[in-house]
């Protein structure tokens, strides 16, 4: 039989509400503001609306305490993070934001030596 899921945190509900909220208040604000103030602030709803859908996944994939550990942790994720910033290096040469691919795929990097650091410091899980 298996474990019932431990209730979420307030802080993980508070994360999920502030984000809802972010993205209807700037949904609406999108349509009531000048052309140049709706378009970011629909773009700022779309992102929030992005990090919700994100985070709901995480805390449900993560149920417990420790969520930031276990993702540290995931060698699989990261290692899937470094592919597809490598490809994103490798298909914006000579873009002018090209920059921001190179240092994630950097920290990428590091994602994926502390998560293979991690894993192997504490030997095979179960």
């Amino acid at each position: 039989m298996t474990e019932p899921r431990p209730p979420w945190s307030p802080r993980r509900r508070r994360t999920l509400i502030g984000l809802g909220l972010a993205a209807v208040l700037f949904g609406l604000a999108g349509f009531g503001l000048p052309d140049q103030y709706g378009v970011t602030s629909l773009f700022l709803a779309a992102l929030a609306a992005f990090l919700l859908v994100v985070a709901t996944i995480v805390f449900v994939a993560v149920p417990g305490p420790g969520t930031v550990d276990v993702l540290l942790r995931s060698l699989t994720l990261s290692s899937a993070v470094l592919v597809v910033a490598v490809l994103l290096v490798l298909s914006t040469a000579g873009e002018p934001l090209r920059w921001v691919w190179v240092l994630a795929a950097v920290a990428a990097v590091a994602w994926v030596a502390t998560a293979f650091w991690l894993t192997r410091r504490d030997g095979p899980a179960g």
